[in-house]
């Protein structure tokens, strides 16, 4: 028979994306599903995320992130046609885009997926714009 106290050591020690592979591992070998209190459970174990010393902290950062924020910070030597760009890419007025591009740093888009994120910020940088793609805020 395993060493339990080895066990429940070595789980312990698992990230919650370890914890969750787990599951789906042991789903699939044993054809079963979790029942609905087991990720309550899991959650509750301390000491369960590494580094997170059992206060949950770590659950945000392994959240995968999927909206992020393009924030334009310098405008570059084509303003009119960051402005341009700014107008094609929300649907804000023409002064509106004007006070938002010169009022860099500024976010121009805001919970947007990876994939326009990073095609807004393309055509930012087309145009002689500095931006930047971040992790939406919360």
């Amino acid at each position: 028979m395993a060493d339990l106290d080895a066990l429940v050591d070595e789980l312990s020690n698992l990230t919650l994306l370890e914890a969750a592979q787990l599951k789906d591992m042991l789903e699939e070998k044993w054809g079963v599903t979790a029942a609905a209190g087991a990720p309550m459970m899991m959650g509750a174990m301390p000491g369960m995320m590494a580094g997170a010393g059992g206060d949950g902290a770590a659950v945000a950062e392994e959240e995968e992130v999927t909206e992020f924020d393009v924030v334009l910070t310098d405008v570059g030597p084509k303003k009119i046609n960051v402005i341009k760009a700014v107008r094609a890419l929300t649907t804000l007025g023409l002064k509106e885009a004007k006070d938002l591009v010169e009022g860099a740093p500024s976010t121009v888009m805001e919970a947007v997926s990876k994939e326009s994120a990073d095609d807004a910020l393309g055509k930012l940088e087309a145009e002689g714009a500095k931006a930047e793609v971040r992790p939406a805020a919360g």
